[in-house]
């Protein structure tokens, strides 16, 4: 590992920056109780991140998170280190990249918390113009990572039943519209009864005004859309259950 690197995967559970991600609480989730944990929603899997020593399966519907993922298993730092910096205003399909997947991992690091790779950097690239080394050193402190997972383009039905941690992140039935794969292509009916019956450890996210599961109040985070309240679910007991989220 490059020195100076390995610092950084000491506080952050994360790769890149994606619409939706839990970086400021995954920590508040409970811990896995299976070896394996799967992710039928799995964006940039922070969860996973943060037990990656475990049996991992990703599974996303939307290709161009799981092309990236194939990417950076096979990928070296180097590889990302030396991947090009965008600055503010430049438009990404002007530079030469080795590969679809590294320009569509740079649309997402110009982006900063959007859905889909942009071609334009916003004006962070500016504001913080150390953004880009910042993120790219630390998706490259974590590849070591991420080598043994298993990720699958596809969507959530298509999983086997088996005993597991199943950490079930859904684009959320209020403001899961956004997404490319977005809430508008799922049922909600069905996926509170799939939940219900994963073998294991279930643990689903939401916010506090969905209602397709029994949902406790967890705790607040400001997202690019503002202040959400975040819920959980869960098979087995939880700190949630008897108690009032913290919600600030």
């Amino acid at each position: 590992m490059l020195m100076g690197i390995s610092l950084l995967t000491n506080y952050r559970f994360d790769m890149w920056s994606y619409y939706g991600a839990k970086t400021n609480i995954i920590k508040l989730y409970p811990k896995p109780k299976f070896q394996k944990i799967i992710e039928p929603f799995a964006g940039t899997a922070r969860y996973s991140l943060m037990y990656y020593e475990n049996d991992i399966l990703l599974m996303d519907k939307y290709e161009v998170i799981c092309k990236i993922w194939w990417w950076l298993q096979q990928c070296s730092e180097k590889d990302v280190l030396s991947l090009t910096r965008i600055k503010e205003g430049e438009n990404i399909n002007n530079f030469n990249f080795d590969c679809e997947e590294a320009r569509l991992l740079m649309g997402f690091v110009i982006g900063f918390g959007f859905k889909t790779p942009r071609d334009l950097a916003i004006p962070r690239a500016r504001h913080r113009p150390n953004s880009q080394n910042y993120t790219l050193k630390r998706i490259a402190s974590n590849l070591f990572k991420i080598r043994h997972w298993k990720i699958i383009h596809g969507s959530y039905e298509q999983l086997l039943n088996e005993p597991a941690t199943w950490f079930i992140d859904p684009p959320y039935q209020f403001g899961g519209e956004h997404y490319k794969e977005s809430n508008k292509k799922i049922d909600f009916t069905h996926l509170a009864q799939w939940c219900i019956e994963r073998e294991g450890q279930v643990i689903v996210c939401e916010n506090t005004k969905a209602k397709w599961l029994n949902f406790k109040p967890m705790t607040c985070q400001f997202t690019l859309t503002g202040k959400q309240s975040e819920a959980i679910w869960s098979n087995q007991v939880t700190a949630f259950d008897n108690e009032q989220g913290v919600l600030f």
